[in-house]
This record gives C-alpha cells, sequence and structure tokens, in this order.
C-alpha cells in the first residue's frame, strides 16, 4: 500500500472516482493513518485523447489494465507505456484521439481516478445518485445497462453484466448519448394553425383532434410508420387502434425481403445463433455488414472468439476495420452466387466447418435485390448446415438488425418498409417515432395529415399537423426484442418531461375519444394482449428459438429476382458514421463533439478548463 500511495496524489476530494475508488477501498482496509515518505511525489502531464476520457495520470498506478483493454478487447493499439522506472507513463506516444468505439469501458475498469468521464466530471458523487436497470436501446444488441439519475436528470450510464449479450462492456453510443434526451424534446402537444405554424395546445384539444380525424376518415385511408426506438407495448397498441379503424397499412421504417417466407418465418430475421454462440463457431461469414459499428458488442465477442479459439472470419461486402484479420472475399454481389453455387473457392472452407455461421446486415437486405440476397444467404447457410452434420442443434443462417425495434415488430405483424405507403398514399399518416426520414412530405397528397408521436424533435416533427409528446426509452416500462429475439424490459429512471407521456397511453386515450376503446387501462392488461399475439414478447431474458430454416429455404427457391452488380456497402463505414444514428444520440452534444474529433482531431473540440 505504501508503495502505491508512494507517488499518488491526495486528490480524493476533488476526484471523480471518489466513492467507487478501488485504492480508496484498499487504504480503508489495509492502508496507514500516516506516510513515511519524505521524498516530494512525481507529477505526469495529462494526456487528451478525446472528448469522451477525461485523464489526470498523475493519479495513474500502472496497472495497465487500460492498455490491456485497449489492445485485447477493443483491438486497437492505441494506448501503451513509454519511459522505464519512475519516469514510466501511460499514453498514446504521439498525442491522438484513443479511436475505438468502447473506448469509454476504460472508465469502468480504471481502479483510481486516473481516467474517468469527461461528461459527467464533477457533476455529481456516486452515493447521491439512483441507480435503474434498464435497457439501451440504440442498437439492436440490447445491451444491460444501469441508468444513474439524480433529481429527475440522468446523470450517467453504466454497464451492468449479462454473460449472454453484453457481458461486462458498453459501446461509447449506449454510455454518452444520455445528454441527448434533454435536449430536442418534444414537450407540449401542438397542433398546426390556419397559417401552418405549429402552436401549443392542451391535451383535450389535440387528442380530439387526432379522434375527429380518424373518425371521419376511410380505414384504406389510414396508414402508420413506426421509427427503431418503440417498445413493443406502443406498436400493439397502435395495431389494434389501427385494426379497428380496419386498416392494415402498418409499416416499419427499415425493409426487409417478404419474397419467399418473408417475415412469416421467424428464422429469417433473427441472429439465431444468439450472441454468445459466436464463442462456438469455428467458421463466420459476415455479408454486407459492419458489426464494429452496427452492433459493436456483437463484434467485441467476434473479436474474442477470433482470439481465443480461432474463429476464422470471412467478408463479402466492403472492405473494412472489424479490429481482427478477416478473409475478404470481395464485395461484388457476384460472389455470393458463387458460394450459393458452390463454385467460389470459399466453399472447400466451408464444408470442412463444424459449426458455421452466415451472418447478414438488415441494410443489405433493403437493397432492391434484397429478396435475392436473402434467398442466396439462405442457400448458403443451409448447404453449411448440411455439410457440418450438426442439422438440429446448431444454427446458421443470421440476420443482424440495426434498430431496437425491428424485430418485435415484425413478430407482431408490421410490414417491413414502406414501399406501400409510397404507391398509396394515405390520408392520414400516423408516425410513432419515425425519425428516418424515410418518407418525405412531398410523397404525401397536399391534404394529407400527419401525427406526430415521439420523444424528439428530429426528422419526422418538423412535417407533422399534430404532435403529441411521448417518453424515452428511460422514462417508461416497456419491452423491447433484441436481434437475438430476447425479449427484455426498461425500467423507468425518470419522468418523462412537461406533458409527454407514455406512447401506449397516448394511443389508449385516442382510442377512447374515437369511439373504439382498446380493452386495456394498465401496463398488466397490455401485455395480456401482446401475450395473446406473440406469447415470446413477455418471456423476459428468454430467447425463444426459431425453427423451419429447410422450409424457409425451400420457399426462398421461389424468387424470382437478379442480384444487382452494385457493390455490398454497409452504412456505417468509419466511426465517425457510428455516432449518431438516432434522434436521441443527434440531440447529444457529447456525440457531435466525437464526430468533430474524428474528423478534426481531438484538439478541435474545446473543453471547459475546470481544475
Amino acid at each position: 500500500m505504501e508503495f502505491l500511495l508512494a507517488n499518488h496524489p491526495l486528490d480524493c476530494p476533488i476526484c471523480d472516482q471518489g466513492g467507487e475508488c478501488d485504492l480508496q477501498d484498499q487504504s480503508m482496509m489495509f492502508g496507514s493513518d500516516r506516510s513515511r515518505f519524505t521524498e516530494s511525489k512525481r507529477a505526469v502531464e495529462d494526456k487528451n485523447i478525446g472528448p469522451l476520457i477525461k485523464t489526470i495520470m498523475t493519479r495513474c498506478i500502472h496497472c495497465t489494465r487500460c492498455v490491456r483493454f485497449a489492445s485485447e478487447i477493443a483491438g486497437v493499439e492505441d494506448l501503451g507505456t513509454t519511459g522505464r522506472g519512475n519516469t514510466m507513463e501511460i499514453g498514446t506516444y504521439v498525442e491522438k484521439m484513443f479511436m475505438s468505439e468502447l473506448s469509454g469501458n476504460v472508465i469502468d475498469i480504471c481502479p483510481v481516478g486516473a481516467l474517468t468521464s469527461k461528461p459527467y466530471s464533477f457533476t455529481s458523487r456516486p452515493w447521491e445518485t439512483r441507480k435503474t436497470e434498464s435497457i439501451d436501446v440504440l442498437d439492436a444488441v440490447g445491451s444491460n445497462i444501469v441508468v444513474s439519475t439524480r433529481g429527475g436528470e440522468v446523470m450517467r450510464i453504466l454497464p451492468r453484466l449479462n454473460e449472454d449479450i453484453n457481458e461486462e462492456w458498453i459501446s461509447d453510443k449506449t454510455r454518452f448519448a444520455y445528454d441527448g434526451l434533454k435536449r430536442q424534446r418534444l414537450t407540449q402537444t401542438m397542433v398546426k394553425d390556419t397559417s401552418g405554424q405549429l402552436v401549443a395546445t392542451s391535451w383535450e384539444e389535440a387528442l380530439t383532434r387526432v379522434a375527429g380525424v380518424l373518425q371521419a376518415s376511410k380505414g384504406s385511408d389510414i396508414a402508420a410508420i413506426v421509427g427503431g426506438m418503440v417498445d413493443a407495448e406502443s406498436l400493439i397498441a397502435l395495431k389494434d387502434l389501427l385494426n379497428r379503424l380496419d386498416s392494415e397499412n402498418l409499416c416499419t421504417e427499415e425493409t426487409f425481403p417478404m419474397s419467399g417466407a418473408g417475415t412469416d418465418l421467424r428464422s429469417n430475421y433473427l441472429l439465431n445463433t444468439c450472441i454468445s454462440g459466436i464463442e462456438e463457431a469455428d467458421l463466420l461469414l459476415l455479408v454486407g455488414t459492419n458489426p464494429r459499428y452496427e452492433a459493436p458488442l456483437l463484434n467485441a465477442r467476434i473479436r474474442k472468439s477470433w482470439l481465443h479459439n480461432e474463429l476464422q472470419v470471412a467478408l463479402v461486402g466492403h472492405e473494412v476495420d472489424l479490429s481482427y484479420s478477416y478473409n475478404h472475399l470481395g464485395d461484388s454481389t457476384q460472389v455470393l452466387e458463387e458460394i450459393a453455387a458452390g463454385t467460389h473457392p470459399f466453399n472447400e472452407i466451408l464444408s470442412k466447418a463444424k459449426r458455421p455461421v452466415v451472418m447478414v446486415g438488415s441494410a443489405t437486405l433493403q437493397r432492391e435485390d434484397g429478396a435475392a440476397i436473402h434467398a442466396a444467404v439462405s442457400a448458403i447457410a443451409h448447404k453449411a448446415c448440411i455439410t457440418s452434420g450438426i442439422q438440429n442443434s446448431w444454427k446458421v443462417l443470421n440476420v443482424l438488425h440495426r434498430v431496437a425495434s425491428q424485430v418485435a415488430a415484425l413478430d407482431l405483424g408490421y410490414k417491413p418498409g414502406v414501399e406501400a405507403i409510397r404507391k398509396n398514399p394515405p390520408k392520414v399518416l400516423f408516425l410513432l417515432g419515425a425519425d428516418d426520414g424515410c418518407i418525405t412530405r412531398k410523397q404525401l397528397p397536399k391534404d394529407c395529415f400527419i401525427i406526430y408521436q415521439g420523444h424528439h424533435g428530429d426528422v419526422g416533427a418538423p412535417m407533422a399537423d399534430v404532435i403529441l409528446p411521448g417518453a424515452a426509452y428511460t422514462e417508461k416500462c416497456a419491452t423491447y426484442v433484441n436481434t437475438e429475439g430476447r425479449a427484455q424490459q426498461t425500467h423507468v429512471a425518470v419522468t418523462a418531461p412537461g406533458m409527454a407521456r407514455e406512447d401506449w397511453k397516448i394511443i389508449r386515450a385516442i382510442s377512447e375519444l374515437a369511439g373504439i376503446t382498446l380493452p386495456y387501462d394498465t401496463l398488466d392488461e397490455v401485455r395480456e394482449r401482446l401475450a395473446q399475439v406473440a406469447p415470446n414478447l413477455v418471456r423476459y431474458n428468454d430467447v425463444e428459438e426459431a425453427n423451419y430454416f429447410k422450409q424457409a429455404n425451400e420457399l426462398t427457391k421461389g424468387v424470382n429476382q437478379a442480384v444487382l452488380s452494385e457493390p455490398l456497402i454497409p452504412p456505417q463505414l468509419t466511426v465517425k458514421d457510428f455516432y449518431m444514428t438516432d434522434s436521441i444520440s443527434r440531440a447529444s452534444q457529447t456525440m457531435a463533439k466525437c464526430v468533430k474529433a474524428v474528423t478534426e482531431g481531438a484538439q478541435a473540440v474545446e473543453e471547459p478548463n475546470i481544475c
């Protein structure tokens, strides 16, 4: 203890690690109440490694946990040690940003206050905050998190251990985008007046207006689009409302090929191997995806398997840095067809694999030739399943989604994609958290009445005639299903700002005013309704296995669509594309700083200089 504290400053009163510091705990248990050292302590210059991690390197005790995390788990050789003995320092050698999508985890593993969170610095102490266990919805992995709150404000987000999903890590977007929850928020109901301006109004007036419009319209003239962060309760409430109005036009923003078995068989759109199942695989074929930025924790799992279990990885698609080596087969769709036909050299490796995994990115299936790509991938997976010899116990076909609501929406019978709405524009359009800009005002008739319900004034709200403010994921108890089909629930950490309410409650209120009251008043009753439609959605933390791969593959043979010659390019190629992908992270100042630091360098971001 005395040697550890020989050069350690007495910063505890002003240190962000205070209250959850390993060194404090050790000193309390085993330390002395006085020091025998008379020499002066060494001081080390702080490093600027980006807008997320604050460094006070004088406090560093040279345990090298951050160096090992960066090189082994994140796969980024940015941190290292320079100098020897008393002059040893940890840093990046040349001043640069710590470029990793998992960089925030070094804050958790640093045992002292050398690496702390920059956005959280000097804001609160751990014993002042209330901790709520929840789920992250900014990607489709469904990482387990703890939301720390104080006085109705989210102070920080930390990871929660779940060996099946995120282990003990979370991505930087999950950890730092929380400041987007207090910016650009919709806090009042708004209605467009005669001059075309949105004016604040009461709930009664807004709901009566919406109910009146719905009552006056035919079922075929009403449609709904749901966004990427909508919970299962709101999805079922909206579906029941539109069904009672005699409308079946319920779409998701993310498209998915409907020819063949389409979304009728769950095995077609799930990550069937499961996230933890990647560790058992011996060969992974990635098709048109960049898991490093689409699902960082899945990528960390792949890297772990590559490092320890000698997992072989092959990629068909744009060449990207995945933090591990892989066999790049090309970015042409022709390669896929050759592998499916069995004429590609890669087929030899594939036929020898005992536990193969084929993973296709959801963005690839959103191309015009998505059905043909899905058919080719399904054929490759089916052949690999037969040659591996473990047909029943191992699942090969996997789809990696990018948004949190997609699996639940498909489970509940939503149509993927807005093509039907583009072909047959409705007179009333209900946007539930739809902020992807997949449909614009110009594509709709002039007299189309648009209702926007959501929590951020992002892309959808400005074109609406009525705005109904909803609750974000930290403000409601809600069900989300991740890309592997695992249902999990968030819990209320803070109350929704202003007049915002939970989404399903708003839809339930509209139904009552429209004279078609939905048969549930409480959250438990909504979940009973969920269980009637899709029982797997209320079996929390349980993965309902999908089967019928053989039948799905048979049905894909009927797909008569040719693949296009355009290369397979995923939407997120570099770390710059990772930070701002949804309405919450687009509203976050911290994420904007990250984008600026990545493009212009860490020095470009001006930080308030405290202490």
